[in-house]
């Protein structure tokens, strides 16, 4: 007698009946959760391989059952596999006593199917199956969604990207796309002489950007750990050191809102080249993005939302002083103009110092309009405390930010290497900081003693990149498992 196995948590009508099935899967003998499958084909090699002419041709392939047309003593299955779908056949008088377990096969059903390839009267690729040439590999209990037409609940596609990865194509190709940019980028910077690094993920000190960090605790040495915020004064000990050009592609984590734009986890590549600086980095990632909207669009005219992106370049390169004068009306170095920009568009300037009202003016009047590839080059001095002031002029920074679509895809510095400006920086900056924040990475003021070659740095947003690049509205459609709110019981 078979052994019935009860599975917790509820159940509706629909997963009692699989449940019913896969006990007389159990009594046919046969495992409802298979084993290793020896000699599956990809369903594209199959199809691509095929001759009209050749009817001794064999295929064995492997997937999941995503249509099922059940039509009296004939089965008809369509196996989605990564590479695809593939048509396949099943026979009442081909398979014997296998055609048992045929009729308890259901959607979502993960199968093996091995046999002769032909052709059916509409000129579908088929794999018929005859004998023990089909293998249950493993049952689903659960009810796909309707027709295989995509889960239509967006919430629940980004709880059960399980399921959406299989039930909508599209999606799949979005995260194969992703992996082969991510693949782009790392083939893009070695064959240029840049190494890559791996930096800590936690942290003494939450350094290199101003975000609040995440909190952790070693029991064994008794200390807090901050979760990365960035890994920028660590790959800058690496310039110091004598790895002259290094990268890496990092998660960050920043326990800050969750937006269109915004995960707390999130992918970043950083790049930092010793004897380069802003412009060398500015070509860089114009090239860089440039190769792979070649690569993965279809033409340099990219569709976002419902805007048109031209990416061909070169793209404009605009100050922030301009960029502020053209679209917020204001004189940077008018700071009652700006402060009564800031009134009119009903941002909180009170008790904020001049510089800090002004980039407030400038995130509420600007970004949104810089929706074709801008680079917003010079940015003040007081906003950039890790970066080299502009020579002739120090009331700015060597700094740039890459905008698309109104979102901030890149930011680079020319990098500070004076150990003294870098130290006075920090004490500037800490002022008035969290108690979690108010620390000076005095290690990595020991560094730049040492001497750090002059460089340019870089940060490109990987997520914001994967959602231009393919089109994504939002950062939860390029993230594989974003954050989400409990859901409700």
């Amino acid at each position: 007698m078979v052994e019935k196995r009860e599975i917790s948590g509820g159940a509706d009508k629909f997963e009692r009946q699989r449940r019913e099935k896969l006990c007389l899967i159990r009594e046919l003998g046969v495992d409802p959760y298979g084993g290793r499958y020896e000699g599956a084909e990809p369903a594209a090699q199959v199809k691509g391989r095929f001759k009209d002419d050749d009817e001794t041709q064999q295929a064995k392939c492997a997937g999941r059952i995503v249509l099922l047309r059940d039509i009296g003593k004939l089965i008809f299955i369509t196996l989605r596999d990564r590479s695809g779908t593939i048509q396949v056949g099943l026979s009442k008088k081909l398979l014997g006593e296998s055609w048992k377990l045929a009729k308890l096969l259901d959607l979502g059903d993960i199968i093996g199917a091995g046999g002769q390839l032909g052709k059916t009267r509409t000129g579908e690729i088929t794999i018929w199956v005859a004998g023990d040439g089909l293998t249950l590999l493993s049952k689903c209990l659960r009810q796909p969604p309707e027709k295989f037409h995509g889960l239509a609940d967006v919430d629940q596609r980004y709880r059960q990207r399980y399921v959406d990865l299989w039930a909508n194509p599209e999606v799949m190709g979005r995260f194969k796309n992703r992996s082969a940019i991510i693949g782009t980028i790392r083939e893009y910077l070695t064959s240029r002489g840049f190494f890559e690094v791996e930096t800590p993920m936690m942290q003494t000190i939450a350094g290199g950007a101003a975000a609040k960090p995440f909190v952790t605790h070693h029991n064994s040495l008794d200390m807090d750990l901050f979760l990365r915020i960035s890994p920028e004064l660590f790959l800058k000990r690496l310039l110091v050191g004598g790895m002259e050009r290094v990268f890496e592609v990092n998660r960050n984590f920043r326990n800050e809102g969750l937006s269109r734009q915004h995960n707390p986890e999130f992918t970043m590549l950083e790049v930092y080249q010793a004897y380069g600086d802003y412009n060398v980095m500015m070509d860089l990632t114009e090239e860089l993005i440039g190769l792979c909207v070649e690569k993965y669009c279809q033409g340099e005219q990219v569709a976002f939302g419902d805007v048109t992106i031209d990416l061909e370049p070169p793209w404009r390169r605009a100050t922030y002083a301009e960029l502020l004068k053209e679209y917020a009306g204001c004189d940077i170095d008018d700071i009652k103009a700006v402060r009564a920009k800031a009134k009119a568009l009903e941002l909180e300037q009170e008790d904020m110092d001049d510089v800090v009202v002004v980039n407030e003016v400038f995130e509420a009047a600007v970004e949104d309009n810089l929706v074709a590839p801008m680079f917003v080059i010079d940015y003040p001095a007081p906003l950039c405390p890790l970066t080299k002031r502009k020579k002739g002029d120090p009331r700015y920074a060597e700094r740039f930010e890459l905008y698309i679509a109104g979102m901030e895809l890149a930011n680079a510095y020319t990098e500070l290497n004076d150990p003294a400006v870098q130290e006075e920086n920090f004490q500037i900056q800490l002022r008035g900081q969290e108690d979690t924040m108010a620390k000076m990475d005095r290690d990595f003021i020991a560094a730049l003693k040492y001497g750090m070659p002059p460089a340019g740095g870089l940060g490109i947003g990987i997520d914001r990149l994967i959602m231009v690049l393919t089109g994504a509205s939002t950062i939860r459609d390029v993230v594989l498992f974003p954050l989400l709110r409990p859901a409700k019981d």
